[in-house]
C-alpha cells in the first residue's frame, strides 16, 4: 500500500538580479511586497520578499542575461515564460504604471476564451516577463473533465 502523498502549497519564486535592491523596488512599488527575511550569503545576502502567501527570493548574480525577453516571454524550454499577478482592474494598474513601466505586450483580450480576460505584459528590471491579468477563472469542472476524456480542448467558457 502506498502512502498518500504529503500536502503541498506553493512556496516561492527565485529570480536572479543584477541590482537586488533595484528588483526588490520594483516588486515592492508595483507589486505591494515587503521584505520577510534577509538571509546573510558571505558577502551577499538573499532576499526573501511576501506579498499575502506569495514569495520572491531574490538573489545577486553577475551573469548577464542569456535572452532577451520580449512579448509575453521566451518561448525556450527550461525557461520560464513569465510570471503572473491577478487583479480586479487592470485599467486601474495601468493607470497606476503610467509610462514608468513600459507594457511589452497588450492590453489583450480572450473574450473568445473566457469572456472578460484581459492582459497585459511588463518586464522587471532584469527582463523577467511578468503578466497583469484581470477577469482569468477556471474552466467548469464538467466541461474540463469532458475536455480531458475526449483529447481536446472545449471551445469557450459559458460563465
Amino acid at each position: 500500500m502506498t502512502a498518500p502523498a504529503p500536502a503541498l502549497r506553493w512556496s516561492h519564486v527565485a529570480l536572479n538580479c543584477a541590482d537586488q535592491r533595484t528588483t526588490e523596488e520594483f516588486y515592492r512599488r508595483w507589486f505591494g511586497f515587503q521584505r520577510a527575511r534577509v538571509v546573510p550569503l558571505g558577502d551577499q545576502e538573499i532576499i526573501f520578499l511576501r506579498q499575502g502567501s506569495v514569495y520572491l527570493e531574490l538573489f545577486a548574480s553577475p551573469e548577464p542575461a542569456p535572452i532577451t525577453s520580449t512579448g509575453d516571454g521566451p518561448p525556450h524550454v527550461g525557461i520560464a515564460r513569465h510570471v503572473a499577478f491577478q487583479t480586479d482592474d487592470l485599467a486601474a494598474f495601468l493607470d497606476r504604471i503610467g509610462t514608468e513601466v513600459p507594457v511589452s505586450l497588450g492590453p489583450l483580450r480572450f473574450d473568445d476564451f473566457i469572456p472578460g480576460w484581459r492582459s497585459i505584459w511588463l518586464t522587471d528590471p532584469d527582463g523577467v516577463v511578468v503578466e497583469v491579468s484581470q477577469g482569468y477563472r477556471d474552466q467548469d469542472p464538467a466541461s474540463l473533465a469532458a475536455a480531458h476524456r475526449h483529447g481536446r480542448m472545449p471551445q469557450r467558457d459559458a460563465h
